[in-house]
């Protein structure tokens, strides 16, 4: 496994939004998950669709674990004064595959080069603050097999350490379909045999991505 596929990143969940006003000017921040650029550009432009009647629509998005991707614009501000200032945020904040569109209805007063960077700074951050985050991981798909007595053991050893099974069949045999962070999988194994006395099987899948609920913000 690369360093690349095996960077941890945070990515929106829920998209959420969030306002704030300087001098009577309005600045609303909405936040949404975008995979590609192209998603990135349709999201952009439903919101300048959406707030039509706005003095501007200022964008930034991040995209790919390590932010290859970045693009910025401050839509008709002072130059540096919106764009930029909203990717740092998006940028620091860790969210990976995230697009913000900050909206500004302009109150009448004049805000100057540094009060509009930190307008748009803040208002990034209400809308990160309003958005439900996650983890996404790289890891392993595990199938468990086990019987009507041992699931329960089982479901408990998973419940504390915070993984729930994404799929479940109750037949003969009871089988459990995991999602796991790699490093966790020897140590799993291992307190599964234990607890089960041997009456546990395991089969190691594919390596994916997801998203590791058990460190979701919000």
């Amino acid at each position: 496994m690369t360093a690349e596929q095996s960077a941890e990143y945070r990515v929106v969940l829920e998209g959420g939004q969030g306002e704030i006003v300087e001098k009577k000017s309005r600045f609303i921040a909405t936040v949404r998950r975008v995979e590609t650029e192209q998603e990135a550009a349709a999201f952009i432009e439903e919101m300048k669709k959406k707030y039509w009647d706005a003095r501007h629509n200022c964008s930034a998005f991040v995209i790919g674990a390590r932010g290859e991707l970045t693009r910025c614009s401050d839509d008709g501000e002072p130059g540096g004064t919106a764009g930029r200032p909203m990717l740092e945020v998006l940028l620091g904040s860790g969210v990976r595959n995230v697009a913000v569109v900050v909206t500004r209805y302009f109150g009448g007063t004049l805000l100057g080069t540094g009060g509009l960077v930190r307008a748009y700074s803040q208002a990034v951050k209400a809308g990160l603050e309003n958005c439900v985050t996650g983890v996404m991981r790289q890891g392993v798909e595990i199938l468990l097999r086990t019987d009507y007595n041992g699931v329960g053991k089982v479901l408990y050893i998973l419940g504390q350490r915070g993984l729930e099974p994404v799929d479940s069949q109750y037949g003969q045999d009871v089988l459990l379909t995991l999602r796991i962070p790699a490093d966790q999988a020897r140590s799993l194994q291992r307190e599964l045999v234990e607890a089960t006395c041997g009456r546990i099987g395991w089969e190691c899948g594919k390596e994916i991505s997801f998203v590791d609920k058990s460190r979701t913000q919000s």
